[in-house]
């Protein structure tokens, strides 16, 4: 009798370039907000990526002379990241579901990002059971957190016309 020890491991994807990024997300210019994704573990986590330009509609007016990106649209993008990563795990890519907010929790904001600054999500899965999960993300520029927080989100067929 053989005490053969088995690890199983989860097999990583990415990176995916802009064209993935589409194919799993519904969300167009100018709200589509993941870039890159360098790496999905399923059901566990995800690593991507926003490349924050001065191009970006919301600088016009937040705010003249001094461009910030909104913290709601940072906490968007870090959704956005999660939605990947429940499509990815799922198998529900180019299934026409949508992934919907339920809840935002212990949102922080440390310090401004700018046009300039490449944002770097990772987001990590506390809990998912069925159509619900839970995310803890972290949205950090050059190795520093500038924002974090935790999220609930659901998985849906979209609205009938």
């Amino acid at each position: 009798m053989s005490d053969e020890i088995v690890i199983e491991a989860k097999a990583a994807l990415g990176p995916l370039d802009i064209r993935r990024v589409m194919a799993a997300l519904p969300h167009r210019y100018p709200m589509l907000l993941v870039d890159r994704v360098v790496s999905i573990i399923p059901n566990e986590s995800i690593h991507a990526l926003k490349a924050v330009s001065i191009n970006e509609p919301f600088f016009q007016g937040h705010f003249p002379g001094r461009p910030i990106m909104p913290g709601v649209l940072i906490v968007e993008a870090m959704a956005q990241a999660a939605g990947i990563l429940a499509f990815e795990s799922l198998g529900l890519v180019g299934s026409g579901k949508l992934v919907y907010f339920m809840g935002i929790e212990e949102a922080k904001f440390r310090q401004p990002v700018e046009p300039g600054c490449i944002l770097d999500f990772h987001i990590t899965v506390v809990k998912m059971r069925g159509a619900v999960s839970k995310f803890a993300g972290k949205a950090l520029v050059d190795g520093k957190v500038h924002a974090e927080a935790n999220f609930t989100a659901m998985v849906a067929d979209a609205p009938k016309d």
